[in-house]
């Protein structure tokens, strides 16, 4: 998804605002009004890069004649001590700018970071890394972003893609089959159909239904690879996707998507994550 770039200048000035306050009183008692600078953003750990383009647009808020260049890509992987981009402009405003440009930059590469390292944990094994939406409120695009950056793929942006939960069973199961339930859903739009099941019982009457994707959740590595095999035998099976949640990580990954299932959702990509540590150096 093309991020939004209204949303995003709205969150760029809400963070600003928040930072900001009155006035960066130290910045501008301390600086000359006058005084241009130079400097760099520079990594200080191994990482994979998210956020260049936020940073950019945070530092241009401040004062719209700050030159800002990449120097590096996004989604690419750095080292250590990787200068990722060059800076130049009025001293007071790269000063205000800094910590909101670094946040979002440590904030988005983090997760990028992490999404990179799941990946390379199940290559080459054909199965998706996913998000969830399990985001922080109002960064999701941003998030999503990050995830991309990191060699993952998107799940549901929001609740019009349709997933049915153990929540809109229980509410429903005296009065519709799983079938029904399903049947509802695609009267109602036109987008994928995925219902989550957490045992084999509930697998097999789902697949009956002709769902497009099925998400096996919190299931036994034993019961993914049966209800993989279950479904390599249903005569209808071939496209439906079987999905994967439930604590996932780098340990247990792996054995995962030896299974053959085809996604595996990850809710830590986003909501559990390390920043990245990244500093502003002035050179002038």
């Amino acid at each position: 998804m093309k991020l939004n770039g209204f949303s995003i200048n709205q969150i760029i000035a809400l963070a600003l605002r928040e930072d900001i306050g009155a006035g960066d009183i130290t910045t501008l008692s301390i600086i000359p009004k006058s005084k241009m600078s130079e400097a760099f953003i520079v990594s200080r750990e191994e990482a994979v890069v998210s956020g260049l383009d936020v940073a950019k647009k945070v530092f241009q808020k401040v004062h719209s004649k700050i030159n800002f260049k990449p120097l590096v890509r996004e989604g690419q992987s750095i080292t250590a001590n990787t200068k990722v981009a060059w800076i130049k402009g009025k001293t007071q405003a790269i000063l205000t700018a800094e910590r909101v440009a670094l946040n979002f930059l440590s904030h988005l590469s983090a997760i990028a970071t992490k999404t990179r390292y799941f990946v390379k944990a199940v290559h080459p094994f054909k199965v998706k890394i996913m998000d969830t939406r399990k985001t922080t409120p109002g960064l999701r695009e941003l998030e999503r972003k990050a995830v991309r950056c990191g060699g993952g793929t998107n799940h549901r942006f929001n609740l019009e893609d349709v997933l049915i939960k153990d929540n809109h069973l229980q509410a429903r199961q005296n009065d519709l089959s799983i079938k029904a339930i399903i049947e509802l859903a695609r009267h109602k739009t036109k987008r994928p159909i995925e219902i989550e099941v957490d045992n084999l019982d509930h697998f097999k009457k789902a697949i009956k239904a002709n769902p497009d994707i099925i998400l096996l959740d919190n299931m036994s590595l034993a019961d993914i690879r049966k209800a993989v095999g279950l479904k390599k035998e249903y005569r209808h099976g071939q496209h439906i996707k079987l999905e994967v949640s439930g604590n996932i990580n780098i340990p247990t990954v792996r054995a995962v998507a030896r299974t053959g299932v085809d996604r595996i959702s990850i809710g830590a990509l986003t909501h559990t994550r390390k920043a990245v540590d990244f500093s502003l150096e002035l050179v002038s």
